[in-house]
């Protein structure tokens, strides 16, 4: 068991989620993707489709615009509580939570629950980024605020766009997307070189192992694309590196938040870890 979680009963009481009420995640609603990556539509059609992309990025943008700097993490949706990487994850969360950091996750179980809950124990703020799947799409408990959306591609912006440090943990398909996605932002410039987190070092070694012996060698990437990666199975390591680097490199300070607008409609209120908050 990694440092930093409650094991006892009366910790596991203390810290239990309260219910989210909301029904969001649950009954998949019509797939918007589907139409608009099938084929070219009537221009009315495509027009209209547009307008609900700009919408549902200007509803992200609202939604986050006043969340403290946040650390993302990645990783499967399909490990229990028992797994390592589950234990790993939720350490990592209190790490993150008690230098500063919001955890900011894709809402759902498995990693991504992991870490949110280990923010929750840490009393930090928690964040999820939800997309309805036909599996594993259920929202955590541990969530202060999630948002839901209806592009794939909206949800990804919104997760690098306010975060500062990227943690990858062992996953599947879509881990591997969100890991490379970054990473080619990073090398070809789109995004600051924020700290990229590699945890589960048995887990990732083959895929290191091919990008070094193989990607490098053949010339599709330069030795130094490696150097973006910090590969630990510490999270207190992980979470040094992140603090110094996002701090220290990039001059970011925790307290410094954008003013509200009256006049936009902006709330005073901020979510905490006993009220959840749906944005939809």
């Amino acid at each position: 068991m990694p440092p930093d979680v409650p094991t006892d009963s009366a910790a596991t009481e203390r810290l239990a989620p309260q219910p989210v009420t909301d029904r969001w995640g649950k009954s998949p609603p019509p797939n918007q993707e589907v139409p608009f990556l099938e084929s070219p539509q009537t221009r009315t059609s495509e027009l209209l489709r547009a307008i609900r992309i700009f919408a549902e990025f200007i509803r992200g943008f609202r939604a986050l615009h006043f969340t403290p700097p946040c650390v993302t993490v990645f990783g499967s949706a399909r490990f229990d509580e028992q797994h390592r990487y589950y234990r790993l994850a939720r350490a990592v969360g209190v790490g993150l939570a008690r230098a500063g950091f919001t955890v900011m996750t894709g809402g759902g179980p498995g990693i991504m629950e992991a870490a949110n809950r280990g923010a929750r124990d840490a009393g930090g703020p928690s964040i999820g980024c939800n997309i309805v799947l036909p599996k594993e799409q259920q929202p955590n408990p541990y969530l202060d605020k999630f948002i839901e959306f209806d592009y794939f591609f909206v949800r990804k912006v919104m997760l690098v766009k306010y975060s500062y440090a990227f943690v990858i943990m062992p996953g599947g398909f879509g881990t591997m997307d969100e890991a490379f996605e970054t990473a080619t932002l990073i090398q070809t410039r789109k995004i600051l070189d924020f700290p990229v987190v590699v945890m589960g070092r048995e887990f990732w070694q083959p895929m290191l192992d091919f990008l070094r012996n193989t990607m490098v060698k053949e010339g599709t990437i330069d030795a130094k694309d490696l150097d973006y990666f910090l590969v630990t199975d510490s999270p207190d390591e992980a979470i040094t590196h992140i603090r110094e680097t996002v701090m220290k490199k990039f001059g970011v300070t925790i307290a410094k938040r954008p003013k509200r607008r009256w006049w936009l409609f902006e709330r005073n209120s901020e979510p905490h870890h006993k009220d959840t908050k749906h944005t939809k």
